[in-house]
């Protein structure tokens, strides 16, 4: 395999055990645990500031700084040292380095210092699906897979489909019936192999364990099944960082579904603290539906692990996830950064959406509106202070769910 100099290879998650990226590919193979790629920080630290030596620290940190403001934004690969993969072997479309936009109006109507949207909606594929998919669909081609497979919501679907297109693999994609036109078109459209399973993510996840069952050759880049997702979505909180010239957001609130995102996030902060590059951790916020909250019901409850949410019932299909199988993980996000987590109805969900896009211009899928439902119900508790900088994430454009906020304001006579 081609790989970065600091990586040093997956830990278990569970057991603690490391293993070597060429064999160990998905899962742990002593506790079927989840993989989490690791890093030498101090080969990372030598590669940003060129091994150029320094007895003080602050000087080691402003080059790094330097190091990474020299790199055109043009693509989240411009952090390769702190992914497992350089640059230059990477399947990409010149996923990420998205905009991190003021919104002045929302900010005064949360009662906070500012409000900063990551509209993630300008990727290739329209979310920030395609992070996750350009690094795990590099890890397929780098072990030589043929054909890559997976169950999605429908986002991650349709961005597998296009980056397994890009590298030359055939995909394998397993949606539910309920998934939006545009991802179901757009997986054919990308010359993918498209399964709609009647019914909702779960029922997809059968169809698709059963094929896996029969097709030992399919490279799975399944959530938490590859190592790699949540390591591309984990540059989101990278550029935040560095757009925000290098100041740690005091929060940020993320549309909670299976919760890759929220988890690579963390993981970013705690690198960016690690390198000395920033001195805090921002408070991580899981916004969910009211009608499919497993993470927010554990968190309340002071779990360690969700219960299955047995009948889910939310339009937000990309959040839909009754039974997220990292919620361990995404609960020690929530707690190690002081944040929290919290529910709102689909309605307030929807009119976030459109409030969003009437007072700002900005378009915002109908699921991830639930991060700015989330954030005003979080206001309205009182969790932000007047001087604090939030951070709203839109993992995906509006215009993926178009027909479900046009339907929500003819709902209205509007």
């Amino acid at each position: 395999m081609e790989t970065t100099e600091a990586f040093v290879g997956l830990t278990c998650v569970d057991c603690g055990e490391t293993f070597d990226a060429e064999t160990a590919t998905h899962r742990c193979p002593d506790c079927d645990g989840i993989l989490d790629p690791d890093y030498d920080y101090d080969a990372v630290r030598r590669s940003l500031t060129s091994n150029r030596s320094s007895s003080n620290s602050d000087d080691a940190i402003d080059l790094m700084r330097e190091t990474l403001e020299s790199r055109r934004f043009d693509s989240m690969w411009r952090y390769e040292e702190l992914l497992p993969f350089p640059r230059e072997s990477a399947v990409t479309m010149d996923e990420g380095a998205t905009q991190l936009v003021e919104c002045p109006d929302l900010a005064e109507e949360l009662g906070v210092g500012r409000v900063l949207l990551k509209d993630e909606g300008r990727n290739p594929t329209g979310t920030f699906k395609d992070r996750g998919q350009t690094a795990a669909v590099t890890a397929a081609v780098q072990h030589g897979a043929t054909d890559v497979a997976l169950n999605s919501a429908g986002n991650a679907g349709q961005a597998a489909a296009a980056y397994a297109a890009r590298a030359g693999l055939d995909s394998h994609v397993f949606l539910p019936s309920r998934s939006g036109f545009t991802n179901k078109a757009m997986v054919n459209v990308h010359g993918g192999d498209l399964t709609v399973v009647e019914g909702r993510i779960g029922d997809a996840g059968e169809a698709y364990a059963d094929a896996m069952a029969e097709h030992d050759d399919w490279y799975s880049v399944k959530t938490f099944v590859t190592p790699y997702r949540h390591e591309g979505k984990k540059t989101m909180l990278y550029e935040v960082v560095e757009q925000n010239d290098w100041e740690v957001p005091d929060a940020v609130v993320y549309p909670t579904g299976g919760g890759v995102g929220l988890v690579g996030m963390h993981k970013a902060a705690k690198e960016l603290r690690e390198l000395g590059l920033t001195d805090e951790l921002p408070s991580m916020y899981a916004a969910q539906s009211s009608g499919c909250a497993p993470v927010v019901e554990a968190f309340e409850e002071g779990k360690d692990v969700h219960e299955v949410w047995e009948v889910p019932d939310t339009i937000c299909g990309g959040i839909e996830i009754p039974d997220p199988g990292a919620s361990p993980l995404i609960l020690d996000a929530l707690r190690e950064s002081d944040g929290g987590a919290v529910a709102t109805s689909d309605e307030d969900i929807l009119d976030s959406a459109v409030a969003v896009a009437q007072r700002e211009g900005l378009e915002m899928g109908a699921t991830c509106a639930a991060a700015a439902s989330g954030a005003w119900e979080l206001a309205r508790r009182g969790e932000f202070d007047e001087d604090d900088t939030v951070v709203l994430l839109n993992t995906g454009a509006g215009n993926k769910d178009d027909d479900v906020l046009r339907s929500h304001l003819m709902s209205k006579g509007i």
